[in-house]
């Protein structure tokens, strides 16, 4: 028993241009997301305009931060690129392999010399710790920016991303339906009956369909801390809501990637691949937060109704 699983990753074609289901997923992830803030921005009385400047400024950081971890964590080394092998032999620079504490890596790359490669995000990469790294600096920004000058609340970066994690459990959710749908990031072989066959990978044997393993923690996460703050209002207590979310995700990213493939050549070998290590310092952060948060006073200043 297994699915067999040849979706076309393009939905339809505009002229010349495809749309994918990849992107669409990722702009309606982002507009459910927004659609969230503004909800929970008016149960707290917050001034009008915030949900939409969260939006622009989470939007642009979490994709400039997901393709730039994307290239600095998997591809910044990797000269097997098409694009990456002809810049090295135009430039004549070496691609012969490197050991750094037992890893491999080439020296140098087009993008160090040549940033504008960043924004080929149609030859594919977008990485979710970079995304969350980006979620981050965006939230600071923000804050320091706008949010920190509004008398009436006591904002930090803390309390934008309490908030902003439950948008986000929409937003990935529907990237893992993406990549379903793009037929990637899935697991090794399998014979559980819901095994799926990536025949336009040219597999033949049934393989563990991670993308949706992935989905469902989204999901549990999602649902947990939307109760969190609901029933038990969790808002008010800083860094809870947040803390939870990064321990149900990265927890649970970090044992699926035991049974995932690896993503690129330089992680086969390894104990820990690439997606576990950057996974720990989340972890970290998250148990932090939440033994940060019932250390710390409830915060008055929230809404209670």
């Amino acid at each position: 028993m297994y699915i067999t699983w040849n979706v076309d990753p393009i939905l339809f074609h505009l002229g010349s241009l495809e749309i994918r289901w990849y992107g669409l997923l990722w702009a309606l992830g982002l507009y459910l997301a927004y659609l969230i803030q503004a909800k929970l921005y008016k149960h707290e009385r917050c001034p009008e305009d915030w949900p939409d400047k969260i939006f622009l400024w989470m939007a642009l950081g979490v994709i400039i931060g997901a393709r730039i971890g994307h290239c600095w964590f998997y591809e910044w080394h990797d000269v097997t690129l098409p694009y990456m092998a002809s810049y090295c032999r135009a430039m004549d620079i070496s691609t012969e392999p490197i050991q750094i504490f037992g890893w491999t890596f080439v020296y140098r790359n087009p993008y160090i010399e040549h940033p504008f490669y960043l924004l080929k995000i149609w030859e594919g990469g977008l990485s979710s710790h970079g995304g969350a790294i980006g979620l981050i600096i965006a939230a600071w920004l923000l804050n320091r920016k706008h949010f920190s000058k509004e008398p009436k609340f006591h904002t930090s970066m803390i309390w934008i991303l309490d908030r902003l994690c439950i948008g986000v459990g929409v937003t990935a959710t529907l990237i893992r339906l993406g990549n379903l749908m793009n037929s990637e990031i899935y697991g090794g072989p399998t014979d559980l009956p819901w095994g799926f066959i990536f025949v336009r990978n040219g597999e033949t044997v049934p393989c563990h369909p991670t993308q949706i393993y992935e989905m469902l923690y989204c999901i549990v996460a999602l649902l947990v801390t939307k109760c969190m703050y609901r029933y038990c209002k969790a808002y008010r207590r800083e860094g809870l809501l947040i803390g939870t979310f990064l321990l149900i995700v990265f927890v649970t990213r970090f044992l699926l990637e035991f049974i995932k493939n690896d993503q690129e050549l330089f992680e086969a070998g390894h104990l820990l691949n690439m997606g576990q290590l950057l996974s720990i310092p989340f972890i970290i952060f998250g148990l932090w937060l939440v033994i940060r948060a019932y250390r710390r006073p409830l915060n008055p200043d929230t809404a209670d109704d």
